[in-house]
């Protein structure tokens, strides 16, 4: 892959895992990443979400993805924590500003960034800052949306067609399972999918798509040749 410098943009912690864990698993060695969270991912889970018990999961989702991110050697990462599940009550500029921050900050020449396609409200808040943070004369080469598992394959009405296929080995299908296992609080057994065997089963389907046992699939959005 063409790419040098890969900002992830994850709505919430096991979003980057699950889109880009297997990418990540095998160029970490060649291309520098840096993953940032808009949201927390927990408060939405809770009547009040100020509530001492609400805080404290996001401190505890958070420590998850460290762990995991650290488990595939991936050590530049930042928590913005934006109410989760209410990034439409967010005003866009806010959102836009972290991306462009963030790409200036770390020079990214690629992004990578949810899907329009997701049932998840707050994907298609943070896919639209991105576009809107992409747009040309940003210095940005290549943005790339990915699919979630739970939320890009429940997007009944309109489904992630990806046209960018990346080959995988069984350590980074293992690399990537065992990553997400750090999500205590998110994984469930199949046929949930955010499980192992769920995680498995798309990456040979994908894999199957393209002539290869595993892969990870995204959709190109725009690329300046």
């Amino acid at each position: 892959m063409d790419i040098k410098r890969a900002l992830i943009i994850a709505s919430h912690p096991d979003d980057d895992i699950l889109g880009c864990g297997g990418i990540m698993s095998k160029y970490k060695n060649k291309i520098k990443f840096k993953v940032i969270f808009i949201a927390e991912g927990s408060t939405c889970r809770f009547n009040e979400p100020d509530c001492i018990e609400a805080k404290n999961e996001i401190i505890k989702r958070n420590g998850y993805g460290i762990k995991a991110l650290e488990y595939l050697d991936i050590f530049e990462y930042k928590f913005y924590n934006l109410p989760c599940g209410r990034l439409d009550q967010v005003p866009q500029i806010d959102i836009n500003k972290i991306i462009e921050h963030e790409i200036k900050e770390f020079s990214a020449d690629t992004i990578f960034t949810h899907s329009n396609c997701d049932s998840n409200k707050d994907h298609h808040k943070v896919y639209d800052a991105t576009i809107i943070a992409t747009r040309p004369g940003s210095g940005v080469k290549r943005v790339i949306s990915y699919e979630v598992l739970s939320s890009s394959e429940w997007g009944f009405d309109k489904s992630f067609n990806p046209n960018l296929f990346v080959s995988l080995s069984e350590e980074d299908i293992s690399n990537k399972c065992n990553a997400l296992s750090c999500y205590l609080s998110e994984i469930k057994e199949f046929p949930y999918p955010r499980s192992k065997e769920g995680v498995k089963t798309l990456a040979k389907y994908r894999g199957m798509q393209s002539a290869n046992i595993y892969a990870e699939s995204f959709r190109l959005v725009r690329e300046l040749i």
